[in-house]
């Protein structure tokens, strides 16, 4: 029970602050009362903010929204007043290169992070930087150039005084504590082995907890050692754990084939060569692959990190990888030393699960939500599957995290449609609001409000007015 005590340590934040991705340590849930269950352009609608387009999630100290974006070709960071959704400030970072980005990855999608007084952000095109509440910039650091598949997308994190940031890439992965007062790096790790990934760590204790390629992995906060893991996620990690009474439950889903009982097994690097590399390179071609399936261009730049038109040992190796892992949700027992695999994975569940959002831990029901709006309820202590079924009138692709509150689940799909849900076991759909516009971004909630970012605006949502941070009371 030590480790369950650490971690509510870990989430604690200040009252009414969303102050990260998916809110206080990542979980995903508020303890935010009387929020609109109805609400759209027209109805319950506060203030709305026109933005320039960013992926990034609203993310709320004191009463400041910070927001990141990309407006006329520059990397932007953008200060909103919380009460009344005015723009108070707007700063420009250089953006002197393009790292490769697939859509619908884009340029502004790490969320920022704030301790209440000042914001730290990050762009895949520059690095990290950090202002005041009211627009001052405190530092810049320079980072890059990145290799990252389908682009950056992970968030950075506050952990004990430093900026944390995980830098997940087709070679030379590694994780960086950099003071957030100094903007100076305290320490760096490598993390060899560690392929293309998405996922924004949580903390227990004084750990930091990745979901990385084919494994979880926990490091000291103080040093980077990495003091345990798991293996057993999928290839490409994009959900961010979420955890409870010691255990931590994360989704992946890497390739269709990752299936149990349908991935590809491909023989050893020699043992293919001799059967397949017909031109006698000493490597093998898309047009050499031994599965007709690895021969699609789409799939084979994956597995070719350099880009040279042929996978050499160390790339066949992290093919064979792939194409072995396992997609799923698993539940696993936080703690140990060292390789943790035999005893802590507590049960799978390895249907479908979503590509992009996480699961939400609450009351006592884990829920997630897959690519095609279907809603799954589990008991988070066998994985026994409570109650599975379509939302009504959401049928589209899910980008956005659900989040939790007030007794319900807000799941805001990709066209804008958002699913008001009863949480309980057996949920029970109780409104279907339709917001007009695209949403990428998890929705922030606090103090009676919830706040989404579409495609074009920064929205928020009340039952009425009342008293909050800047605001006045009206009569």
């Amino acid at each position: 029970m030590r480790l369950g005590v650490l971690v509510l340590i870990a989430v604690a934040a200040p009252a009414g602050d969303w102050p990260r991705f998916r809110g206080p340590n990542g979980s995903g849930v508020s303890d935010a009362k009387n929020l609109p269950v109805k609400f759209g352009p027209t109805e319950n609608l506060l203030w709305k903010t026109p933005l320039p387009e960013g992926h990034s999630s609203p993310i709320i100290g004191g009463n400041r929204i910070f927001v990141t974006a990309l407006e006329n070709e520059e990397l932007v960071t953008i200060g909103l007043d919380r009460a009344s959704g005015k723009i108070l400030w707007k700063r420009a970072a250089p953006r002197s290169r393009q790292d490769p980005l697939k859509k619908p990855n884009h340029p502004a999608s790490p969320s920022p992070v704030t301790d209440g007084g000042n914001v730290f952000v990050f762009f895949q095109d520059f690095g990290l930087l950090s202002y005041t509440a009211n627009g001052r910039e405190r530092w810049r650091l320079p980072l890059g150039p990145f290799q990252v598949y389908y682009g950056f997308g992970a968030s950075p994190v506050l952990v004990e005084g430093n900026v944390i940031l995980p830098v997940d890439q087709d070679t030379g992965s590694y994780l960086v504590a950099v003071d957030k007062d100094t903007g100076r790096v305290k320490w760096k790790v490598q993390r060899p082995g560690v392929i293309s990934g998405y996922s924004t760590p949580v903390v227990a204790g004084k750990q930091i907890l990745i979901a990385e390629s084919f494994q979880l992995s926990a490091y000291s906060a103080a040093t980077g050692e990495r003091e345990w893991f798991v293996q057993g996620l999928a290839c490409e990690m994009k959900a961010v754990p979420v955890m409870g009474d010691g255990v931590l439950y994360i989704n992946g889903w890497g390739w269709p084939e990752n299936q149990p009982g349908r991935q590809i097994a491909l023989q050893s690097f020699d043992d293919t060569l001799k059967a397949h590399d017909r031109d006698g390179d000493g490597a093998i071609a898309a047009g050499e692959m031994p599965h007709e399936r690895l021969k699609h261009p789409g799939y084979f730049q994956t597995f070719d990190i350099d880009r040279n038109g042929g996978l050499n040992r160390a790339e066949w190796e992290i093919t064979r990888a792939m194409m072995a892992a396992e997609n799923g949700l698993l539940a696993i027992r936080m703690g140990g030393k060292g390789d943790m695999t035999a005893s802590a994975i507590q049960w799978k569940y390895q249907r479908p699960v979503p590509q992009v959002p996480s699961t939400v831990l609450y009351r006592g029901v884990l829920f997630m939500v897959n690519d095609s709006g279907i809603l799954i309820s589990f008991d988070p202590a066998t994985g026994r599957v409570i109650r599975q079924d379509r939302l009504k009138g959401a049928i589209d692709k899910y980008f956005a995290s659900p989040i939790a509150a007030d007794g319900r689940l807000w799941l805001v799909s990709q066209d804008g449609t958002v699913s008001v849900v009863a949480a309980r076991g057996e949920w029970e759909v109780e409104e279907v609001n339709s917001l007009g516009d695209e949403v990428y971004a998890t929705p922030a909630v606090t103090e009676g409000r919830i706040y989404v970012r579409t495609r074009t605006a920064l929205h928020c949502f009340g039952r009425k007015r009342g008293t909050m941070p800047g605001e006045k009371k009206t009569h």
